[in-house]
């Protein structure tokens, strides 16, 4: 189990890396993403992939619930900052007609 959440993990990581480093605003703001989703999965191994849930009176073996809540606050605050992007990446389009994250063409666009 922990093998298969390690390589998934590190997919994730290597998908939004490679994103990132696209010239285009959509595969940056979809890189974001596959970074914050591979940090939220990161964070909630940090509490125990394999813990029963917390119980009054049955706490012998129970997850810890900070990552948990670490978790959905910080996917509440993705959603809100890829909402802001996208309009940034839209108001960049609308304002010079590229969507290129420099401003400038590419390569393939001269």
């Amino acid at each position: 189990m922990e093998a298969l959440f390690a390589v998934t993990l590190g997919l994730l990581s290597a998908s939004g890396v490679y994103l990132l480093l696209r010239a285009r605003t959509f595969p940056v703001v979809l890189g974001l993403t596959l970074i914050s989703y591979a940090v939220n999965l990161f964070l909630f191994a940090m509490g125990r992939l394999a813990g029963d849930p917390a119980v009054l009176g049955q706490v012998a073996n129970a997850g810890d619930a900070i990552p948990q809540a670490l978790v959905l606050t910080a996917i509440v605050i993705g959603f809100a900052m890829t909402a802001f992007v996208i309009v940034l990446a839209l108001r960049g389009l609308a304002e010079t007609g590229d969507d290129h994250v420099d401003g400038r063409p590419g390569e393939g666009d001269r």
